[in-house]
């Protein structure tokens, strides 16, 4: 067995490649050594030799994308952990065994025998799901529903998961296109909200950047350049701007560190997007950190007290105050943030923490129990994973269904409520009374008929805000609702509705079930599995049960099937016109995708292969797009950055086709443009001279608001392409008193 031994390699001036490769092996396992933090047993350093040894081994001879050998990447990986998670020996030993059961010939069984139960438990949670063992339309809402469960048993493996997930965004532009799309739409779906709620905030922030940089590139470069050209007036200005408050935090005997950053580039993309505003536009591009050194005892008082100096020096903004020191995040977050106006009229955000709540912002859950040691007390983050481990408990059989109800939580913002006896409770934001009672007990939540919201009887359907205090009303003869779905927003409250309406609906199916079968018999047909499915096709219900609950429910009549449809005991439909039409869309999709995975043609007629536009996002020629095979609508095709776009990459990425568009073409295609400015006399004939004569553009609405001096309109219009669009949204932007144009949509 060749390996690679832990040694102190020498040097030469003429190393061939394979040695070359070695050395830079034993130099990042030598900087992976380093970058454990604490103090580390001899077990563990061994433990961490045995694996690494056998991972290089292991992985001999694979190469990633990029040409590198495969091992640089478990390495990274393990780095990740230790240096940017802080955890320990056990995690690095598993970071690096991680791909190994999956990709080579080392079973589960192995690991076992070698490093014990405990690391073979976290190797296995990690082990990605070969889709041929599932029956779901998603092998990767399969293979997140498992690394989901793992928080009920060992919170490492989403840690380790994590590591995993961020170098291999770091190591992207290996990659071809539509993979690239894949990856980082299940990074913005799942893995950055869950970075998020472990307090991830350096990852968490990582990930979205990284999954912006493939998706939009071209704007993530522009913000980028755009961020970069302002960065020396920006660490002036934050220089000026901390001196006076420097002063006096000296002055006063505080030890401090003070930080001025950028805010992500995902965030700023965002407040464009949210606030309809450009980079120049987005006021808190960048805030303030001041982070204090002191005794844990005087935190909450130290705190208050620079922020007391902070406004002092400059005048705060009272609707952005935000203390989430007296009651920290769910994820265990601490800070204390204000916004205040800067001498040249800017608004500046002001973030003031402690060292230890520092670290816990940045390390997320491991500094959090790391501290944890020390201090007995039951945080805001325990009792979440209490939550976690509770809708756990029973997952739904549905996969997509589990992922979609678990990530409610992972994303939303927070608010504090109150039961009729002061017990504070924690929920996301637009979370309703009917929320509320589940989140006091699942039979609570099931009984529920009505709430009292500070004394006031109110819907279940109405949202809480901080501060409410609610009292539920039950009744023992109470059900869940099919509409409860419609306005609860935690996972644990859609679980359980969902597991209730269930049970219902088996009742109910029996009885339908019941009377599929008496007609079956007096139209002298088999009461068999053929038969059932035959009739489950014809009445276009998902599953035979779902035809019984809908017989039951008076959805689906069974008295008008005709006799004549029963030959020889079976039932018999007819069939359909041609044997082309018999082929599944699977089939024709698989022909047209061929060995080398080709992209569809949009445009050309291809042997009966059905796709539609889709309306919400409304591509037209010239976009980005893809290719999702519905499950009744033949193909949709959707623009890269629709927003439906990262659910469904990410949940159904064997559905999705590469798309392209055929050359030139006469079609025309219906496509939105926004626009706003100041208001002036004889805007609105400019602007549709210019769409209807000068672009000649046909114009199916228009639509103008003018509010005090300020004017917003929209268009809906035919357009050949994206190079027509943006011809059409150039020539717009050059009228005067038109500030802001953009494409409906994106």
């Amino acid at each position: 067995m060749t390996q690679v031994s832990v040694q102190r390699a020498g040097t030469t001036k003429s190393v061939p490649d394979e040695e070359r490769e070695k050395t830079e092996i034993l130099n990042r396992y030598r900087g992976l050594l380093r970058s454990i933090r604490g103090e580390r047993t001899q077990e563990e350093t061994r433990a961490i030799r045995k694996a690494f040894n056998i991972a290089v081994e292991a992985h001999k001879g694979q190469r990633r994308k990029s040409g590198e050998p495969y091992i640089y990447h478990p390495i990274a990986v393990a780095r990740i952990c230790a240096e940017e998670i802080g955890l320990g020996g056990t995690s690095v030993v598993c970071a690096l065994l991680h791909d190994t059961v999956e990709d080579t010939d080392l079973t589960l069984e192995d690991v076992r025998d070698l490093f014990g139960p405990n690391v073979a438990n976290i190797i296995d949670g990690l082990t990605k799901i070969s889709g041929l063992q599932f029956t779901s339309d998603s092998a990767q809402a399969e293979n997140f529903r498992k690394v989901l469960l793992t928080l009920a048993q060992d919170v490492r493996v989403i840690l380790i998961k994590l590591a995993d997930r961020l170098h291999n965004m770091r190591t992207l532009e290996g990659m071809v296109r539509d993979k690239q799309l894949k990856i980082a739409s299940e990074t913005q779906f799942l893995y950055a909200p869950m970075a998020h709620r472990l307090g991830l905030y350096s990852i968490k922030t990582e990930l979205e950047d990284l999954a912006l940089k493939f998706k939009e590139p071209v704007i993530y470069e522009e913000i980028s350049s755009k961020l970069k050209k302002t960065e020396a007036v920006r660490k002036r200005f934050i220089s000026r701007f901390t001196l006076p408050i420097r002063r006096s935090m000296e002055h006063e005997g505080f030890t401090f560190e003070v930080k001025g950053r950028p805010k992500s580039i995902h965030s700023i993309y965002n407040k464009m997007l949210t606030k309809n505003v450009t980079f120049e536009e987005v006021y808190d591009v960048f805030a303030i950190r001041i982070i204090i050194d002191g005794e844990s005892d005087n935190e909450k008082a130290d705190c208050w007290k620079v922020y007391s100096i902070v406004t002092d020096h400059y005048q705060p903004n009272p609707d952005r105050l935000r203390d989430w020191i007296s009651i920290p995040k769910v994820n265990g977050y601490e800070s204390l943030h204000t916004t205040v106006m800067s001498p040249g009229g800017k608004w500046v955000e002001v973030q003031i923490r402690t060292r230890r709540m520092d670290d816990i912002a940045e390390m997320g859950l491991a500094a959090h129990y790391r501290y944890k040691e020390s201090a007995e007390q039951n945080t805001a983050l325990d009792d979440w994973m209490s939550q976690v481990r509770e809708v756990l408990e029973d997952p739904s059989s549905n996969a997509i269904d589990f992922v979609n109800d678990f990530k409610l939580n992972l994303f939303s913002d927070e608010i504090v409520v109150f039961t009729p006896r002061g017990e504070m409770r924690n929920l996301p934001s637009n979370a309703t009374a009917l929320d509320f009672a589940f989140d006091i007990h699942s039979q609570v939540g099931r009984q529920c008929i009505g709430a009292k919201v500070n004394h006031k009887l109110v819907p279940l359907s109405q949202p809480l805000r901080s501060g409410d205090q609610i009292e539920v009303i039950t009744s023992k003869k109470q059900q869940p609702k099919e509409d409860w779905l419609n306005y609860v927003v935690t996972a644990k409250a859609r679980q359980k509705i969902k597991a209730a309406l269930k049970e219902q609906k088996k009742k109910l199916a029996v009885v339908g079930r019941e009377a599929m079968q008496r007609k079956l018999r007096e139209l002298g047909a088999k009461v068999d599995d053929r038969n059932i499915t035959l009739l489950t096709e014809h009445f276009k219900a998902n599953t035979s049960t779902d035809l019984y609950y809908n017989i039951a429910r008076g959805r689906t009549h069974v008295d008008g099937l005709d006799g004549t449809l029963v030959r020889n005991g079976r039932l018999v439909f007819p069939k359909k016109a041609s044997q082309e039409n018999d082929r599944s869309l699977e089939d024709i999709v698989g022909e047209i995708r061929g060995n080398d995975a080709q992209a569809l043609v949009i445009g050309e007629t291809l042997q009966q292969l059905e796709y539609k536009l889709s309306s919400c996002c409304n591509p037209i020629p010239g976009d980005d797009v893809f290719g999702f095979i519905t499950n009744n609508e033949g193909i949709k095709i959707h623009r890269v950055n629709c927003p439906n776009a990262v659910q469904l990459m990410s949940n159904f990425a064997i559905r999705i086709v590469k798309a392209r568009w055929k050359g030139k073409d006469t079609v025309e295609f219906l496509a939105g443009i926004r626009f706003s400015g100041i208001d002036a006399v004889g805007l609105v004939n400019k602007i549709t001279s210019i769409i209807s004569h000068q672009h000649n553009v046909n114009m199916r609405s228009i639509s103008f608001e003018s509010n005090d001096g300020i004017f917003e309109g929209k268009v809906m219009a035919f357009v050949h392409d994206t190079d027509h669009l943006n011809s059409l949204m150039e020539k717009l932007r050059r009228v005067n008193g038109v500030r802001m144009v953009e494409r409906l949509g994106t």
